[in-house]
């Protein structure tokens, strides 16, 4: 239990120092969210074959990798806030929020087109994860984007927390004899 204890105290510590992290890991897990599951996006984009399907799956992995590398360029350490490489980052979640509203409309035209219309069944069912999976991912992004703009108010709280360690005194300090003679 003591070591459970501190190893949460040790995060909270680590937290304190780097509230960024917590944006950063939401981002992480919204990369994480598209790309473990993109199989069922290029399923879905060789059976719809829409216009553009295949551009925003290829911009969505991309744009996740390069927003992340610029959400770590913008919080260096011990260094203020690298303001254009933020203003970068929350472009590239918009184009992100842009290429999976895309890539849901491409879905809803093919299933409730008028001409030979998609009908999800036993063989096509990851056309529906995949429409699921975009709409995961669309919220953990706005989550990430809803803590990065809430980023000063939190980390104030977290600097209100005690983390320190209680030293205890057993009443001999007065006895040690530090003159060094």
């Amino acid at each position: 239990m003591k070591g459970l204890k501190e190893s949460f105290r040790k995060l909270l510590v680590s937290l304190k120092r780097r509230p960024h992290m917590i944006p950063l890991l939401v981002f992480a897990l919204a990369f994480l969210v598209y790309s473990l599951n993109l199989m069922n996006i290029s399923d879905t984009t060789a059976k719809i074959q829409g216009k553009g399907m295949g551009l925003c799956g290829f911009a969505t992995m991309l744009f996740s990798l390069l927003s992340l590398l610029c959400f770590l360029n913008a919080f260096p350490h011990r260094k203020r806030v690298n303001v254009p490489m933020l203003v970068l980052s929350f472009l590239m979640v918009g184009v992100l929020l842009f290429c999976d509203q895309y890539y849901l409309k491409a879905i809803t035209n093919a299933l409730t087109r008028a001409q030979n219309p998609i009908e999800i069944g036993e063989t096509t069912l990851y056309i529906d994860s995949a429409r699921r999976m975009l709409a995961r991912h669309r919220i953990v992004l706005l989550v990430g984007v809803v803590l990065t703009a809430l980023l000063p108010v939190y980390s104030k709280l977290l600097r209100k927390i005690n983390t320190s360690v209680s030293v205890e005194d057993n009443g001999k300090l007065d006895a040690i004899d530090i003159s060094g003679e």
